[in-house]
């Protein structure tokens, strides 16, 4: 449930690119036909969005209230990710005897 603003995002994208797609003139048919997404897909993500809607509407204040909170934990804690760096290559060491051919 704390993704329903991500998959509504995603929804939108797939519509958004669907319509772009279907109002390109210069690809091939086959070219289109590959790139559009499936109407399969674009039911399913509705149909995931639809119950996690009428999941939240079922809840009581109380319970809504428990659960906003709850995912904006989950929220919080996405949006503090642990950053791990760039990884670092040293240059290799030099050979420690130049005479001998690599």
């Amino acid at each position: 449930m704390s993704y329903l603003p991500d998959l509504e995002a995603y929804l939108a994208d797939l519509l958004r690119n669907r319509e772009r797609l279907a109002a390109t003139l210069e690809a091939d048919d086959w070219a289109k036909a590959e790139a559009m997404p499936s109407d399969d897909e674009i039911r399913r993500v509705r149909r995931l969005i639809a119950r996690i809607k009428n999941g939240i509407d079922e809840l009581d204040d109380t319970q809504r209230a428990e659960f906003d909170q709850a995912v904006a934990v989950l929220r919080r804690g996405r949006q503090g990710g642990v950053l791990l760096g760039m990884p670092r290559i040293q240059p290799p060491l030099p050979d420690p005897r130049p005479e001998r051919s690599a």
